[in-house]
């Protein structure tokens, strides 16, 4: 199995399957996500006494994680760059600032692991054919929701991004074939982003998801996934690394989209850039 050399990429691929592990599978991808490079270093029953499980599971989470076997795992560590430590700053607030920091790297350079150049093309070749595109994302995915509409707008394409709920079922309940969704969420589980999303597949809507997760209630309702981003927590709440992935691959969506239209969307930014200047000073 080959994944990106970049630093990151190993753990990204990790992150992005570790919904569909059993409890003792997770713990061996926890301890391979822990040690990271270092796993070079260690043989299956190391690691199987890290993860309090038998050798077997081991192997098991390794063949979930897609590889062979845990020799090939230990390949795809060895490749990676070292993983830079946790800041052990006495400061708390220049702790936070060097971990937050590292962690949005770390976020960032996963992408090239779980986004490829063909999801990409076909989610821009999706919306480049719909007459109307239906962008949903509830809670911290909201911003990026309401960041992707602008964006789409900007190049010329129709498009519809309520904030309110339920005003994102009734518009996604009447989306017809020729229309695309657009549904981002973190998790990939909240409710009313996957309703949507079920409600437009119903209508014979192309759907595409971007979450950081590869298997959730939001993939199983949609044609295509773009997987970013991370799974640490703050207070509760995704740390902001996992939206700084999902815009990254917003951008490059765009930028992608903006390949395929051509001159029209090259028209469409002049008219919004003509737009946007007359609010600035």
């Amino acid at each position: 199995m080959e994944i990106h050399s970049t630093q990151g990429g190993l753990a990204a691929h990790i992150r992005a399957h570790l919904s569909e592990l059993r409890d003792t599978e997770a713990r061996v991808a926890q301890v391979v996500l822990d040690k990271g490079a270092e796993l070079v270093h260690l043989s299956v029953s190391d690691v199987a006494t890290l993860a309090g499980t038998a050798p077997s599971s081991v192997v098991r989470a390794c063949q979930r994680l897609g590889f062979r076997g845990y020799q090939e795992l230990k390949i795809a560590a060895a490749r990676q760059a070292p993983a830079p430590e946790p800041s052990r700053d006495q400061d708390p607030a220049a702790r936070a600032l060097t971990d937050t920091v590292r962690a949005a790297r770390e976020a960032l350079d996963g992408v090239l692991a779980t986004v490829t150049p063909d999801h990409l093309r076909a989610a821009a070749r999706t919306i480049d054919a719909a007459r109307r595109v239906l962008v949903v994302g509830a809670g911290l995915s909201g911003a990026v929701a309401l960041d992707t509409a602008y964006r789409l707008r900007a190049l010329g394409c129709a498009v519809d991004a309520p904030a309110d709920p339920l005003t994102a079922l009734l518009a996604a309940a009447q989306l017809t074939p020729a229309d695309a969704c657009l549904a981002i969420s973190h998790t990939g589980a909240t409710r009313s982003t996957v309703d949507a999303a079920r409600r437009a597949r119903q209508a014979g809507t192309p759907v595409i998801a971007l979450t950081s997760y590869a298997r959730s209630p939001l993939t199983e309702s949609s044609d295509r996934t773009l997987v970013a981003g991370g799974q640490d927590l703050v207070f509760g709440l995704e740390t902001v690394a996992s939206r700084l992935a999902h815009l990254t691959v917003i951008d490059a969506l765009t930028l992608t989209l903006l390949g395929l239209r051509g001159a029209p969307a090259e028209a469409a930014l002049r008219l919004a850039a003509d737009v946007t200047v007359d609010h600035s000073y």
